[in-house]
């Protein structure tokens, strides 16, 4: 007998509401494994637990709050700068995660930070909206074997001669290919340091000490699968509007090769959308408003910073959304069975009728029967929409059994 897993999937800029539908699915789940399917420690999913304690999860899985584990897959970037500071945060409020991660997760460098610091600053006005954390520089630097960097790699006894490496040889080469030729201040004088690879090995033994290896292979032996994508379906480095995407696939793309590897032979997909559209960060958005008529916007994770500016915001554009879903639908799938239904959340934040796009023209929704709508136009059924931040606030949940 084959193994079903679920999946959740954000279908537009990301933010829209994927570690609400992963608490949700975990907590109807005993004993959950999520596994990250696509980017790293970027990411910025929030949960609110019954409880009221708030958390915007980064590396480790929205469904933590909920008592599920969390596997870092093998497309997954792990970012141990940044993993132990969530992990404290995290068993201050009594939850602490059983981690586990594919050997061949890759590994972000202090020195990817500084790259993408460096040509992000580079690029003035014309950003392409990225976090500032490294994700896409760790990517292009694992394409050259000789800088490669791997969980299964923090193992070497010559780690610190390999970070040597990257700094020295990789770093250089890099900013020349860039057309940058010089660092702003404080990047140079961190990029010196002899103290920044001594820190960053201290912060690899102990990522080591909070994560077990498990190759996605054998995924089926860890309990239910639910797979959290990163993103959403419109920054997909395929799909998206270049340069202003991320460097992964942020929908089923990773999942069905996960699920090939691990026996799994079925995928209910949730595919995830807000009411209207949200963009945090540089790159097209269409209908770009700075209020919408008829909601009242709230989003405490998404501050302004001088990486991503403001939140953005847009009616939804349903052609839009429906696309986006079918593009990734058609995803070749190796013999893998996919169901697939829609989310809508932010429903709460409608304080009347509000409005739609699609095709060109202008849609009226009413709150009542807007998710309804949404999904009738995404050609998919409706799973589930919610009126609020925690998994209480619920309603028409269709939920989906895992074998």
């Amino acid at each position: 007998m084959g193994i079903r897993a679920q999946a959740v999937i954000g279908a537009l800029y990301g933010d829209e509401g994927k570690g609400l539908m992963v608490d949700r699915l975990a907590a109807a789940t005993p004993g959950a494994v999520v596994v990250r399917s696509n980017g790293g420690a970027q990411a910025g999913h929030t949960v609110v637990a019954p409880d009221g304690a708030r958390h915007v999860f980064h590396h480790v899985s929205s469904g933590s709050f909920a008592g599920a584990a969390t596997h870092f897959s093998r497309f997954f970037v792990a970012h141990p700068m940044l993993l132990l500071d969530e992990l404290a945060a995290l068993e201050a409020r009594g939850v602490t995660p059983r981690l586990t991660s594919d050997p061949r997760a890759v590994v972000t460098t202090p020195f990817d930070v500084m790259l993408n610091q460096a040509v992000e600053l580079a690029r003035g006005t014309g950003r392409h909206g990225s976090c500032g954390l490294g994700f896409g520089e760790t990517i292009e630097r694992n394409l050259h074997p000789e800088f490669s960097l791997v969980t299964q790699d923090l193992f070497r006894p010559d780690l610190g001669e390999r970070l040597a490496h990257i700094r020295d040889a990789w770093v250089p080469a890099r900013l020349a290919a860039l057309g940058i030729d010089r660092l702003p201040h404080e990047l140079a004088a961190a990029l010196a340091d002899e103290a920044t690879i001594r820190r960053f090995h201290a912060d690899c033994a102990a990522y080591l000490d909070r994560v077990a290896l498990w190759p996605d292979r054998r995924l089926g032996e860890l309990g239910p699968i639910l797979f959290e994508a990163a993103q959403g379906l419109l920054l997909d480095q395929d799909f998206g509007a270049f340069p202003h995407v991320t460097r992964s696939k942020t929908g089923l793309a990773n999942m069905l090769a996960i699920a090939r590897e691990a026996g799994i032979t079925a995928l209910d997909a949730t595919y995830v959308t807000r009411c209207y559209t949200t963009r945090h960060g540089a790159g097209p958005l269409a209908g770009e408003t700075p209020t919408l008529e008829g909601i009242r916007v709230v989003d405490l994770t998404n501050a302004p910073n001088d990486w991503q500016g403001i939140l953005r915001l847009a009616p939804l554009d349903l052609g839009v959304l429906r696309a986006a879903i079918a593009s990734d639908l058609a995803a070749e799938r190796g013999g893998v069975a996919v169901e697939a239904g829609l989310a809508v959340t932010c429903l709460d934040q409608a304080e009347g009728a509000f409005f739609a796009f699609d095709g060109g023209d202008l849609v009226r929704l009413h709150p009542a029967t807007a998710a309804e709508h949404i999904a009738d136009a995404a050609k998919l059924p409706l799973w589930s929409e919610s009126w609020g931040p925690r998994r209480e606030d619920e309603r028409k949940v269709e939920d989906v059994a895992v074998a």
